[in-house]
Order: structure tokens, then C-alpha cells, then sequence
């Protein structure tokens, strides 16, 4: 039987090689459910980092609150009240007042998780309902040690014209009162496309 050249099979062994690199790199373009995107068909112009400060306003008690209690701690509970739940849809407004210009809502749940101290986690969408950010949103989850000056969480994402937003939230309590109501400074960092070249709330940064 003939054998085949040394660098013939040399040759053949580094072919297979380079179609499997290829393989490797360009595998996710050929799945039917991935290929990537040139970000000019979603109207992703550039990135802008901006800062803005809003006001929340969690409203426990009265006619109407914007914040109620869905799970209960358990009976054993430690005396943090670990495993307490809130659905919140709190107003978020340009001032510390509740007569102030109303500009979104801060829409989701906080719960008690920590057995140790008052951290809470925060699980909620800043939903916009000013002019044309009517309907876009910016998602905030992290922890919230309450009894802390300054508490920071992250920004994880958006939806409408934050697409993308990335960044982090620093809370800091201006009102307390325990069972009735809290209020919050919030001040957040974050970076995301401008689409189609739209400007942003010029009157919210500061």
C-alpha cells in the first residue's frame, strides 16, 4: 500500500484545523436564531453619559398608597421582618414635594432580604410619562441598606428611548416616617444610545 507524503498528511491536519477555527468564529452567524447587527438599523446613534435627580415617594398609608404589602414575613421571622414583599408604584417627581411636576413611576416590588439588618431588594422600573419618553423606562435591581447614608444600585437595562442604559443609582433618604411614608433623593449616573438623534430631558439633569 502507498503511504501518503509526510507533509501531505501535515497539510491535511492543519486544513482541518483552520476549518474548525472558522467553525468557531463564525458558528454564531450560522445559526437560523443568531446573527449580529449593525446598530444603525436600530437607530443607535452614539452613547451618552447624563446624570439626573428625581424624587420617590413610597406612600404606605391613606386613601390611596403606592405601596402595599403582599407577602407577609413568616411568623418566625427574625426582627428585620426577613421575607416581607411590597408592590410599589410610586410617583417619582422633579421636586421633593408631592405637588411637584410628576415626570414617571417607580413600578415593581421590594422585598426584605436580609435577616441581619434592613437591605432590601429592589426590583423596579422607572416608567416615564413626560412628552416623548411616555412609555420608556429604565430598570434599576440591587440592594438597598436603608439604614445607610447613601445607597447604590445598579441600572441593568431600559427599555424605548434608554435602550441599553447602563449605570448604577445613588438613594439617599429625605423623609422618614416609619409605617406611614418614605422619600427618597435619587440620583442617577447612566449611559444609553440616543436613538434617531432625540435629545433627552434637558430640564431633568442636573
Amino acid at each position: 500500500m502507498a503511504r501518503v507524503p509526510i507533509f501531505a498528511s501535515k497539510f491535511i491536519v492543519l486544513l482541518l484545523l483552520s476549518s474548525f477555527a472558522t467553525i468557531l468564529v463564525t458558528g454564531d452567524e450560522d445559526h437560523e436564531f443568531v446573527r449580529r447587527l449593525d446598530r444603525k438599523l436600530l437607530g443607535l446613534k452614539k452613547e451618552k453619559l447624563s446624570h439626573f435627580k428625581l424624587y420617590w415617594h413610597d406612600i404606605l398609608t391613606g386613601p390611596n398608597p403606592s405601596a402595599i404589602q403582599v407577602v407577609p414575613p413568616p411568623s418566625n421571622t427574625s426582627r428585620t421582618a426577613f421575607g416581607l414583599v411590597r408592590m410599589i408604584d410610586n410617583p417619582l417627581t422633579l421636586g421633593p414635594e408631592m405637588s411637584s411636576k410628576m415626570v414617571g413611576r417607580a413600578q415593581g416590588f421590594y422585598a426584605q432580604a436580609s435577616q441581619e439588618d434592613i437591605g432590601l431588594l429592589m426590583a423596579m422600573n422607572f416608567a416615564f410619562i413626560e412628552g416623548k419618553y411616555n412609555g420608556s423606562t429604565i430598570t434599576v435591581l440591587g440592594k438597598n441598606s436603608v439604614l445607610s447614608t447613601v445607597r447604590e444600585m445598579p441600572v441593568i437595562g431600559g427599555s424605548g428611548l434608554f435602550r441599553f442604559a447602563r449605570g448604577y443609582v445613588q438613594a439617599r433618604t429625605q423623609k422618614f416616617d416609619v409605617g406611614h411614608r418614605e422619600m427618597l433623593q435619587l440620583s442617577i449616573t447612566s449611559t444609553f444610545f440616543i436613538i434617531d438623534g432625540c435629545p433627552f430631558f434637558s430640564y431633568l439633569f442636573f
